[in-house]
């Protein structure tokens, strides 16, 4: 199971110790989900232009927005794809992590990192249309950001 952790804004900065646990974190999450081993994910680190473009392309949004899921399978569930394949990307506004960092109190590892389990859960098939599928989402999201101490 591979995670790769790409920064591609320059607007923060971002440690090196987040990057690797964006990595071991994504890889965790994808292992307690039942993925298989071979599957690929990427987590991708923007600016707000950056994903201001893709919300508006892929969702109409024309704003910046805090992450967005993009799963490579035509299905909604990607559970169990095959050995190799790229499950899909998850990408992150690094500007709206420190924004909501600073409003929620949180350090910016403990909100980039909530914003990867919450776009990963999301390519899993994991959703918050309803308010059962909320709660469900919202408990994985807490045992999961527990296990790291964030």
């Amino acid at each position: 199971m591979a995670v790769l952790v790409n920064n591609i804004q320059d607007r923060v900065d971002v440690p090196e110790e987040l990057l690797s646990i964006l990595e071991k974190l994504g890889e965790y999450v994808l292992r307690l989900e039942g993925e298989s081993a071979g599957e690929e994910m990427g987590i991708i680190l923007v600016d707000d232009g950056y994903i201001q473009e893709l919300n508006l392309t892929y969702r109409g949004y024309d704003y910046p927005t805090d992450v967005l899921s993009f799963n490579l399978h035509n299905d909604s569930n990607s559970l169990n794809c095959a050995e190799g394949e790229v499950l899909g990307d998850v990408i992150i506004s690094v500007e709206r992590a420190v924004e909501q960092a600073d409003l929620y109190g949180h350090t910016l590892t403990r909100e980039v990192a909530f914003l990867a389990v919450h776009g990963i859960l999301h390519l899993l098939g994991y959703d918050h249309q309803d308010k059962q599928e909320e709660e469900e989402m919202n408990h994985r999201q807490k045992f999961i950001l527990s296990k790291f101490r964030l």
